[in-house]
């Protein structure tokens, strides 16, 4: 490749970012990436091929910021300097503006590691050119039918992706994730070694007994992969998460080798598990929230041991990160408590949901749905969510952003009050209607789609409350 084409790509970009963010058109965390392959189409492997200690891909349908974010932490805790897409540009133009931007004109990674969150659907094409050490596989739910069709086709992308996988090269992946665990397979085929995670505690699931813990009904692996009969739950932790065997085959979960135990969800304050692995076992204290959290933290720590990170230092480093922007992000506006929690589809909004009640209070509620190309266009995903569950139990939900309207329609349907809900189109109103409902002692809870989280987080560094998410 020529020299002067990086050298160009590399300036082109670098100038991109500054126009984008001085024009206020975003925080130039794709359109830099997006002039730098346009100029030198080998950008990205030329500059991930420079970094010492090679790559790593996070990727999946929940929970990729924050457990991309949380490995790169345990790096600097470990002494290295992460690459890294902070901002949740997932696709191939985010991951070759962040190489650019933290490279020298001449093309000299400004780090040793890459610590990469790839859109579920983008990894296929992304995967050659970052050669990774380490691809962690999180989870698959239905999300964005409209942008990705059936989870079958993410995870038969999957499947052929990990495939050529070199020997020198690990996946980390959920055991307690049926569409997850099936990768397994092709990645033994390829020759990469396999790294499980998963829950072993019964009592934080949703139900236990042979038989008898069916999945959520917004489970997306009813039936197995191999013969189609039903999967057997003795275990649901949510969703189609837990533990199962085939009731027609010899499929079934497979035995984790990096486990929580004894886990202890304190709803919005954080959780307490323990955490154990091989060479390694540690109290793990987090303010994280949820179950969810739970499956991010054991993915990232799992990746990091098997990269060779002591045991001390991951615990340390877990016990001191802090959430990512809207991932149960905490902040103060006008002397209230508030903490937004990112929710996106049906898996992921009722763990939301359960976060949120297990605080024991009645919560006052801002929800803001939105369907923008980043959200996906089709929205009947929200008649899947449970939102029985504020029925009698929230103290007010104000509900605003561009599909408003059906979303309150939903929570007619639901059960909620009418008098307990206020449908408010403008963004600014809608936030401080809100809290004005909160006891000066409470906290307000918002729960918006990715677009409008943006929406609100630009309103609220407007008013000085929160920074731009490109400089968190």
């Amino acid at each position: 490749m020529s020299g002067g084409r990086l050298v160009a790509a590399i300036g082109a970009a670098r100038a991109a970012a500054f126009l984008s963010r001085a024009m206020r058109m975003g925080g130039g965390t794709t359109m830099p990436g997006r002039v730098a392959r346009a100029i030198e189409p080998r950008v990205v492997p030329t500059l991930a091929g420079r970094l010492r200690h090679g790559t790593m891909v996070v990727t999946g349908t929940n929970g990729k910021t924050t457990t991309s974010r949380l490995v790169a932490h345990i790096l600097e805790h470990a002494g290295l300097v992460p690459i890294h897409n902070r901002a949740g540009a997932n696709l191939a133009a985010g991951i070759a503006a962040a190489l650019v931007e933290h490279a020298t004109l001449g093309g000299v990674p400004r780090g040793d590691v890459g610590v990469f969150e790839v859109d579920e659907a983008t990894l296929p094409r992304v995967v050659d050119g970052l050669r990774p050490r380490a691809v962690i596989l999180t989870n698959l739910f239905r999300d964005q039918l409209d942008r990705y069709g059936e989870i079958d086709l993410v995870a038969a992308g999957w499947r052929q992706t990990v495939s050529v996988l070199p020997a020198s090269a690990t996946v980390i992946l959920n055991a307690d994730d049926p569409l997850v665990a099936d990768v397994a397979g092709a990645v033994r085929a390829g020759g990469a070694e396999v790294l499980a995670f998963g829950v072993e505690d019964p009592a934080c699931g949703l139900g236990a007994g042979e038989g008898g813990a069916p999945p959520e009904h917004t489970a997306e692996a009813r039936y197995c992969y191999r013969c189609g009969r039903p999967y057997l739950y003795t275990t649901v932790y949510y969703g189609h998460m837990g533990h199962y065997r085939c009731s027609g085959c010899d499929a079934a979960r497979p035995a984790p080798q990096v486990v929580a135990r004894e886990v202890r969800l304190r709803g919005i304050e954080g959780t307490r598990f323990l955490l154990e692995g091989p060479g390694a076992a540690f109290a793990v204290r987090t303010v994280l929230p949820g179950l969810y959290n739970v499956y991010n933290i054991l993915a990232a720590c799992a990746c990091c041991l098997a990269m060779g990170v002591a045991p001390e230092t991951v615990e340390r480093a877990v016990e001191n990160f802090t959430p990512a922007f809207g991932r149960a992000e905490q902040m103060r506006i006008d002397g209230r408590e508030a903490v937004m929690l990112l929710a996106k589809n049906p898996a992921g909004f009722n763990e939301v949901l359960r976060t949120v009640l297990r605080s024991g209070e009645a919560p006052v509620v801002l929800i803001a749905i939105n369907d923008l190309t980043a959200d996906g266009r089709d929205i009947s995903w929200l008649w899947d969510v449970d939102f029985e569950m504020l029925a009698g139990r929230a103290q007010a939900v104000v509900d605003t952003g561009i599909r408003g309207e059906d979303m309150a329609l939903r929570l007619k349907y639901a059960g909620v009050a009418e008098e307990r809900v206020l449908l408010e189109k403008d963004w600014e109103r809608a936030l401080r209607a809100a809290l004005e409902r909160v006891p000066e002692d409470k906290r307000l809870f918002i729960l918006p789609t990715y677009t409008a989280m943006l929406h609100l987080r630009g309103i609220l560094q407007r008013l000085g409350v929160v920074e731009g998410f490109w400089r968190q």
